[in-house]
């Protein structure tokens, strides 16, 4: 095995890119020397089948991943900037290449060098201002998975080589009764500051995570299992614990529980594993019957029913103690009443464009509950990322390089993903 002498700071802050995948590779000097090979072949300019020395410098390593750096989308004359992203410039203008600035690590910030980031539905709504209020130039991207660079000096909880992990939330009051214990619900804190289309205390625009690095208090990161690739965790930033969260705020986490999820897309697939993680009993209510097989066979579901299909709706009603609905399309919530039970709980994840009509009568003579549910806090995310590295639970997801963003975006309009986009942040955008 290939040794790699330990980095120094100055080492680390020169070549941040090369460090995080150093501590992907391995959490100590010595290196599987196969999977450094393919790493270099992916990661790297060079040749891939060179042979690697058997001791190494923490600089010779960092040259084996040397590559062009990326267009900055800028000119010349422009001021050097320390991150490159992709932004867009104005609503429903394709993203490109953009240069900005992190601000330094302060005392109680971590630097996170990013390898991953999930593209959520959620993206593309801001990025076009189809919500309204966007702000611009907007680097989207809340589904965060990297590698700590540097630490300010009152952080504890990390340390450089961690892995971490940066969802919707990087700021908030950290004092009102949203914010503070017991409640410790930060995501609905009046001066919650999300990930990117938010304005830091200073007026600041905050830039998300289709970009090299991210600067964020430390509070606001989350620590990401050691056994799960990171890649595939990054969609439980959002897509994760945006099921979760109604799972366990609603009390439908109990073993043996029956719920029902609806629709089987990025937040659909992820509402299925963790249900069965949970040991739930999961029914997916899909208008696709095509989907069933790899529902039940792939995803693990217990049983599916086709919504389209008058006599399974029928066979399903009164029979599920909660749903979790994702779909972000017009559709019929009365149906949906009438497969739960009595005082059964209908979750709201899914945001359509059109208002939903609520049934009076359904609902009164059901004694159910309709609410819905926005992300989840730090403390319940990182209990979910918890379960998920104990269950071995991660999303599905088709890695692109950041040039295929605009691609994705409107694959993403015609459901043509399974099930989730996950961009590869350290082999695309290069310093």
């Amino acid at each position: 095995m290939p040794r790699i002498s330990p980095p120094s700071a100055a080492e680390v802050k020169q070549h941040p890119r090369a460090f995080s995948l150093l501590r992907q590779l391995t959490p100590s000097e010595d290196v599987d020397a196969s999977l450094l090979t393919d790493y270099v072949r992916q990661y790297g300019a060079g040749d891939g089948g060179k042979e690697t020395a058997p001791e190494m410098s923490f600089s010779e390593f960092a040259s084996l991943f040397s590559k062009p750096a990326s267009s900055r989308g800028a000119s010349a004359s422009d001021p050097a900037t320390n991150c490159l992203g992709w932004a867009a410039l104005e609503a429903g203008k394709p993203l490109e290449p953009f240069a900005f600035d992190r601000r330094p690590v302060g005392p109680h910030d971590i630097r996170i060098e990013i390898a991953f980031v999930g593209i959520c539905h959620s993206d593309i709504h801001q990025a076009r201002d189809e919500w309204g209020g966007a702000l611009f130039p907007m680097v989207p991207g809340h589904e965060i998975a990297g590698i700590v660079t540097e630490v300010g000096s009152e952080v504890t909880a990390f340390a450089p080589g961690d892995r971490a992990g940066v969802g919707c939330m990087v700021n908030s009051c950290r004092a009102c009764a949203f914010c503070a214990p017991p409640r410790c619900e930060e995501q609905f804190c009046a001066k919650c500051v999300f990930t990117y289309n938010s304005k830091h205390a200073d007026g600041s625009l905050a830039q998300g995570g289709y970009s090299t690095h991210l600067v964020v208090r430390d509070c606001f990161a989350l620590r990401l299992p050691s056994n799960l690739p990171l890649d595939e965790t990054a969609p439980l930033l959002c897509a994760g614990i945006t099921v979760y969260s109604p799972m366990k705020t609603f009390g439908l986490d109990k073993p043996g529980m029956k719920i029902g999820v609806v629709g089987l897309g990025g937040l659909g697939h992820m509402a299925v594993k963790l249900g069965k993680g949970l040991g739930l009993h999961v029914t997916v209510i899909s208008t696709s019957p095509a989907k069933k097989e790899e529902a039940i066979k792939v995803l693990g579901a217990d049983a599916f029913v086709v919504s389209k299909d008058e006599e399974e709706m029928k066979a399903a009603a009164n029979s599920l103690d909660g749903i979790i609905d994702t779909v972000s399309a017009h559709h019929d919530i009365g149906a949906l009443v009438g497969l739960l039970k009595v005082d059964g709980k209908l979750a709201i994840v899914g945001v359509p464009d059109k208002p939903l009509s609520l049934p009076a009568a359904a609902i009164i003579f059901k004694r159910a509950s309709i609410g819905g549910s926005l992300i989840g806090s730090i403390q319940q995310t990182q209990e979910m990322l918890d379960l998920c590295g104990e269950k071995g639970i991660t999303a599905m997801i088709e890695r692109i390089p950041i040039e295929k963003v605009n691609e994705a975006y409107e694959r993403m309009g015609k459901s043509d993903v399974r099930y989730r986009f996950v961009i590869d942040i350290q082999g695309s955008l290069i310093h």
